[in-house]
Formats: structure tokens, C-alpha cells, sequence
């Protein structure tokens, strides 16, 4: 409340969030924390080299290719779509409200899943990694429900003071990779330096088919670039850069330390030292061409990279419900404004309550944090954003038949296509590769790949019920903001 020369008091101005707060290379950072590159290469990459030996490498390029494909038809639409409601809105305009709206409940829930299970990833993280340092055994709920409190205030505050916080968090585990892979190159490797890895013949084996599947999950949450429209310094340039940079990054930074790795333990004897123990193979690799202490540094790193990623995700996550909450698809409540940080402050609230629900849940049923609360909850989330993908790319040239435009053939049509057969591809694979993801039983790999679908099967009744009870919501739905 401000009080005016005559002395009568204005309410106070509506909170809104911080535009022009974030530039490329912090929409980048919200984007590859969120996909955790250390995470992903200590602790998934030993089995995409398992299944597909000396040629792994080469499948981190073609989903980085795919993505980047993905990302011309998607990046093109970004400029004739200024909502905060990033894949929906994109869908909607292009496939209509009804698909629009199942996009946005897929949306709200995928996100979800991939950041809920990661509390489980957090408390196991943690768990190992005070057991390599210490030789201490901690419980891993304590340490799950602290994560939820650290993340839910990262929330609460500023879009930039995430923004400097992952910057730090991005630099410090990238660069212990950094790290691992100069002490490979500088020793020459096991039996030096080898290019097999891009050889046809090692890249054609049956095995590819199931490092495509880790390849390409390794990528989820890139596109979230678009959410942070909103608060990105001159969004027409920012936002297809950091997309575009995010992408060239992640494939080209993962495929290169997968190779590295493989150097270090020799072509032929890669795949036994992946099989003996995976979840080693990376700390083995840096005690030996780095020392001990890297190795230890290496522990602690993955877990800041846990947090880096939930960090992204809730962010994500919370802007996504603002959106949906000024839709009045979510109660408005959802949609408040933090004065004085300019954050979806009761959206965080309410996600951090919603995952410390899920936790709790999880805990109380004796269930493993990695192999059931992490796997469990992320993967149909992982699916979830997988078929919005999918859906973005069918809208692109939907979209862009019905209006008048100068964009290009290639931009418009021939990209998203390609994007959208590549990306259903890439479904097919991890749906039928889903229990490397799990390790569960047929019948729960079943219940995880249909979640997804049911989610958005829920968002189409939900559409029909908002035509019909609540018509000018549904109306209204992913309408282009006044100038």
C-alpha cells in the first residue's frame, strides 16, 4: 500500500513476474541442470555402454540430432506464440483446445514425476555418498524431506538467484567431467587414443537400439526453455538460443565423455568393466587418471547435481501452474505472485507439499528409494514429456497452415515432421526397452507406460467438462496475452 501527496492510500500493484531477469546462458542453465550431466553419466551411461559396447557414443549424437531437429520447427513457432504456457499453448494453437488442454494436465503431471522421483535419487545419492567419504550409513528420509525444504526455498526466491545458483552447481559437476576426461586424454587412454567408437560397424548392433532409449531420456526437460519466456531479456532471440545451445551442449558433452570413459578402459575392455560393476565405472576411471581425491570430489558433485536438477524441475514446474491457475483451469490461488521476489510463490508451495505427500507415502510402504520412488515416478513422467514432444511437433505445421506467415517450407513443414517421426521412434524404444528403466515386474512396467496416456486421456474429459460447465475458461484457454 502507497500513500499519494493528498494522503489517500492506492492499493498496492499487482505482483508480476520479473521479466528481462534471465539471458540465454541462464535459460540454458535451468535447462541442462535439469538434465543432470553428471547424474546421468555416472549413473546411467555404464549401462548404454553395456548394452551397446565401443559405438555408445554415437547414440547420445543421434538424440542430439533428433532434439536439435525437434528444436527448428519448435523454436520457429516460439516466435508467433508469446504464452507462458510453453508446450500447451504451442499444441493448442496448433491441434486445438481440446488436445491443448490434455497437453497441459500431461504437462503438469510429467513434470511432476520427473522432479518427485528425483527426492528418491537425492536420498540414495546422499546416502552413497557419505558412505564412500565417511563410512556413514544415513537414512535416506531425512535427507529426501530436507531436499524438499532447500528446493521449495530456491522456489520461493528469485528467478535469478536460481538462475546464479545453477550456474554454480552446472560448472561444478560438468567440470569434474571436464576434469576426468583431460586426465584421459593427457595419459593417451589405456592403450591411446581410438575413433572405434564411431565406426559403422560398432554403431550398428543390436545393442543400439537400447542405448537410443538411455540416450534420449538423458535429454528430458530441454525443452523447457519456452516456460521462462515470460521473464527472458528480449524472448524472440533468448529463448531459441538457449534452446538451441542447451541441445548442441547436452549431445555433444555427453557423447564425448561416454567416448573419454571408453578410452580409458580400451575398446576391448570396456564392456567387462561396465558389466563388473556400472555404478564404479566412472569413479574408477577418474582415481585413476585424476587420483583419489577427484574421485571423492566426484561423489560429492553428484549429489549437487541432484539438486541442481530438482532446482530446474521445480522451477519448471511452478511456472507451468501459474500459467494453467491465470487459465483458471487451477485454482487462482495457485497464480499469486511473490511481491518482492517475483516468484509463483503458492505454486511452489503447493508442489513441495504435493512431493513431500508422495515421499512420505513411499516411506511409509518400505519402498527403495531408487528402485521404486525414483524409477517409478519418473518414468511415466519421462513418457509423459516424451508425448508432448511428440504433440508439439504435429502441431508446428498444423499451426502453421492456418495462419499467414513469411517462415520457411523447412521450418515449418519438413523439420516438425521429421522431428515427429524421430520422436515417435524414440517412444517405441523406450516403451520397449522400459524394464532397463525399472527393473520392475511386466505388470508394473504396464501401469508406468499407460499412466501417461490415462493422464491425458483424464485431460480430454476434463476439456469437455470445461465446454460445458465453464465455457468462457474453455474459450479463453491458451489465448495470446495482450500487449
Amino acid at each position: 500500500m502507497s500513500v499519494t501527496t493528498s494522503g489517500e492510500r492506492t492499493p498496492p500493484a499487482t505482483a508480476t513476474l520479473r521479466s528481462g531477469s534471465l539471458g540465454t546462458a541462464d535459460i540454458a542453465f535451468f535447462v541442462v541442470s535439469a538434465a543432470a550431466p553428471l547424474t546421468v553419466m555416472a549413473g546411467v551411461a555404464p549401462l548404454a555402454i553395456l548394452l551397446g559396447g565401443v559405438g555408445a557414443p554415437v547414440g547420445y549424437l543421434l538424440a542430439g540430432l533428433t532434439l536439435a531437429v525437434f528444436a527448428v520447427g519448435f523454436t520457429t513457432m516460439s516466435r508467433h506464440v508469446r504464452s507462458g504456457g510453453a508446450f500447451y499453448a504451442y499444441i493448442t494453437r496448433g491441434l486445438g483446445r481440446p488436445v491443448g488442454i490434455g497437453a497441459a494436465l500431461l504437462a503438469l503431471v510429467g513434470y511432476n514425476g520427473m522432479e518427485i522421483g528425483v527426492y528418491g535419487l537425492l536420498g540414495s545419492a546422499t546416502q552413497d555418498t557419505a558412505h564412500a567419504l565417511f563410512g556413514a550409513d544415513l537414512p535416506w528420509l531425512p535427507i529426501s524431506l530436507a531436499g524438499l525444504l532447500l528446493i521449495g526455498y530456491g522456489g520461493y526466491r528469485s528467478i535469478d538467484f536460481g538462475a546464479k545458483v545453477l550456474g554454480v552447481l552446472l560448472v561444478a559437476e560438468t567440470g569434474i567431467l571436464v576434469l576426468l576426461a583431460g586426465g584421459v586424454l593427457i595419459k593417451g587412454g589405456a592403450h591411446g587414443l581410438s575413433l572405434a567408437s564411431f565406426e559403422p560397424g560398432n554403431v550398428l548392433v543390436p545393442g543400439t537400439a537400447a542405448v537410443l532409449a538411455f540416450a534420449f531420456a538423458a535429454f528430458t526437460g530441454f525443452e523447457s526453455t519456452v516456460i521462462y519466456r515470460r521473464e527472458a531479456r528480449d524472448p524472440q532471440r533468448t529463448v531459441p538460443r538457449a534452446t538451441y545451445l542447451a541441445v548442441g551442449f547436452l549431445g555433444l558433452f555427453y557423447a564425448f565423455i561416454v567416448w573419454t570413459v571408453i578410452q580409458a578402459f580400451g575398446d576391448a575392455e570396456i564392456a567387462g568393466a561396465a558389466g563388473k560393476n556400472p555404478g564404479e565405472l566412472f569413479f574408477t576411471a577418474i582415481t585413476t587418471y585424476v587420483g583419489g581425491w577427484a574421485a571423492d570430489l566426484m561423489h560429492v558433485f553428484i549429489v549437487t547435481s541432484v539438486l541442481a536438477s530438482l532446482l530446474a524441475f521445480h522451477n519448471a514446474i511452478n511456472r507451468y501452474a501459474l500459467a494453467l491457475a491465470e487459465e483458471g483451469v487451477l485454482p487462482k490461488a495457485l497464480g499469486r505472485i511473490h511481491p518482492r521476489h517475483g516468484s509463483p510463490y503458492v505454486a511452489g508451495l503447493a508442489q513441495t507439499v504435493l512431493g513431500t505427500v508422495v515421499v512420505l507415502a513411499f516411506a511409509a510402504a518400505g519402498a527403495d528409494p531408487y528402485g521404486q520412488l525414483l524409477l517409478w515416478v519418473n518414468t511415466p513422467g519421462m513418457i509423459g514429456l516424451f508425448l508432448l514432444q511428440l504433440l508439439a511437433a504435429i502441431a508446428v505445421p498444423c499451426y502453421f497452415r492456418r495462419v499467414r506467415h513469411q517462415e520457411g517450407v523447412l521450418r515449418t513443414v519438413v523439420a516438425p515432421v521429421a522431428a515427429a517421426v524421430l520422436l515417435a521412434t524414440a517412444i517405441v524404444l523406450v516403451v520397449n526397452h522400459i524394464d532397463l528403466f525399472t527393473g520392475a515386474s511386466p505388470t508394473v512396467n504396464t501401469v508406468l507406460v499407460v499412466t501417461a496416456p490415462a493422464v491425458f486421456a483424464a485431460g480430454l474429459a476434463l476439456a469437455w467438462c470445461l465446454r460445458r460447465k465453464r465455457p468462457r475458461v474453455y474459450a479463453e484457454f491458451a489465448a495470446e496475452p495482450a500487449e
